[in-house]
């Protein structure tokens, strides 16, 4: 099941009991799914794999002009080419294996909790990031960083828990964090990543310590996983979940912030987006992207390392870990630890005279390509094959196993990104997505000479 993204924002609000005024923003699936962390490790592979959402300028390593200068993001406020990022959720299966959990997307709140009515709530500044939460820990704890850590089981008869709950959820297991609010007033950044920044006393309300005087406008995250398709892998009343940390009980749940708004328009969208509903829509300030925008959004990736469908164990060095004890980092187990060129989504098609032309955007009632035809084993080859068989000069792949054909393409399609599909007869290629199309086309060389042999004959 996917879930759309409407109603990851639209899920329950009352977590937070106390916020006046705030806005939500929701985020499309998964910006990219990968060993990379820029605060913690940058500029080398991450420990553990992350469930990253926002601005497509995501990289190893970050500047500040590196978010703002992201094409697109996978959330909806166009000023914020941010990047938020949490350890994504895995399946345990009864035969031992691991698959990653469908993701339905994510939303941001932007809480405007303050110590004191006339406290003065500021924008992140250029370059600011932080890190909350312990990937190691694996037992309850009572401190600040602790608490903001939690489960909701949605349709489920227990309340918001501080671990993964063993109760099963119609409507999908939302992981929750909320992001310290309260700056030393100085460092951009701290070695820790954590101690420039500071929790007020509430958690999620309350005043500052005297340590760190200055107040953000609150983050909290949710992601929403759904869990219910793994039902019948429970064993004995307990759930087959695991952070792809390694961790099964989720006291090691973490966050990851690193700054990508336009400033003036976040520091307005504190004073002027006052809506007790915090519906993004009601912010005028904002400018937001469509839906399809959002879920178009991808970074590819760079690690050579299967991160989704049936896998042998976590990606990276990461077995499971249950505790109570801290857990540790493993390391040489054989997984990659470089960075290589990031992933493409179209194969070379020159022997045959073809070439990619690009990600194209298509729709039921207006289609790219009139002709469709389809097959439970296609592969790119075998679509442009059939295309050329009959006559056609462009060739269109999508929903893994269709292939469309046709002679005209309206330029203005091409564009998408998301053409992320693997293809039913070959996982190495990929065909399309959801109403897009991985579009190939006859070269000129190749046209000119069939016509050549048309005349001959």
């Amino acid at each position: 099941m996917k879930f759309p993204v409407s109603l990851v924002a639209a899920v329950a609000v009352s977590l937070l009991p106390g916020a006046n005024a705030f806005f939500r923003m929701p985020c499309a699936g998964p910006l990219l799914l990968e060993r990379a962390d820029p605060i913690v490790n940058p500029g080398t592979v991450s420990d553990h794999l992350h469930n990253i959402v926002g601005g497509n300028g995501f990289n190893f390593s970050m500047t500040y002009d590196t978010a703002v200068a992201s094409t697109c993001s996978s959330c909806m406020a166009k000023a914020d080419k941010s990047n938020y990022w949490v350890p994504d959720l895995y399946v345990k299966a009864k035969n031992g294996s691991f698959h990653n959990v469908a993701n339905g997307g994510a939303t941001v709140y932007y809480l405007q909790r303050r110590g004191s009515p006339d406290e003065e709530l500021l924008p992140f500044p250029k370059g600011f990031r932080m890190f909350a939460g312990d990937p190691m820990l694996r037992a309850p704890g009572t401190n600040h960083e602790q608490k903001a850590v939690s489960f909701s089981c949605l349709g489920g008869l227990t309340k918001d828990t501080p671990d993964i709950p063993n109760e099963k959820c119609p409507y999908g297991l939302r992981a929750q964090i909320v992001m310290p609010s309260c700056w030393d007033g100085k460092k951009l950044d701290s070695d820790d990543h954590k101690s420039h920044v500071a929790y007020p006393d509430g958690t999620d309300n309350g005043k500052c310590p005297s340590t760190h005087p200055k107040r953000f406008i609150t983050l909290f995250y949710e992601f929403l996983y759904d869990v219910k398709t793994w039902d019948s892998e429970w064993v004995n009343g307990k759930h087959p979940f695991i952070f792809s940390n390694g961790d099964p009980t989720g006291y090691s749940y973490h966050g990851d912030f690193i700054n990508g708004w336009e400033i003036n328009i976040l520091h307005r969208a504190i004073n002027e987006c006052n809506s007790p509903n915090g519906v993004i829509e009601e912010c005028k300030v904002l400018d937001l992207y469509t839906v399809r925008e959002m879920d178009d959004c991808i970074v590819p990736p760079s690690i050579p390392e299967p991160t989704s469908g049936w896998l042998d164990r976590l990606p990276g060095c990461n077995p499971i870990q249950p505790g109570p004890k801290k857990a540790f980092q493993w390391i040489n187990c054989g997984a990659p630890t470089t960075i290589g060129p990031k992933q493409k989504y179209s194969i070379d098609m020159s022997a045959k005279g073809w070439e990619y032309v690009g990600c194209a955007f298509d729709s039921l009632s207006d289609r790219i390509l009139p002709y469709r035809y389809a097959t439970n084993d296609m592969t790119v080859p075998k679509c442009i094959d059939h295309c050329q068989n009959k006559n056609y000069t462009f060739a269109g792949l999508q929903y893994s196993e269709e292939c469309w054909c046709g002679n005209t393409v309206n330029s203005e399609k091409v564009g998408a990104h998301k053409c992320t599909m693997k293809c039913a007869g070959d996982s190495s290629e990929f065909c399309g997505g959801w109403q897009k199309l991985s579009l190939y086309k006859q070269t000129p060389k190749m046209m000119v000479g069939k016509h050549k042999r048309k005349h001959r004959v």
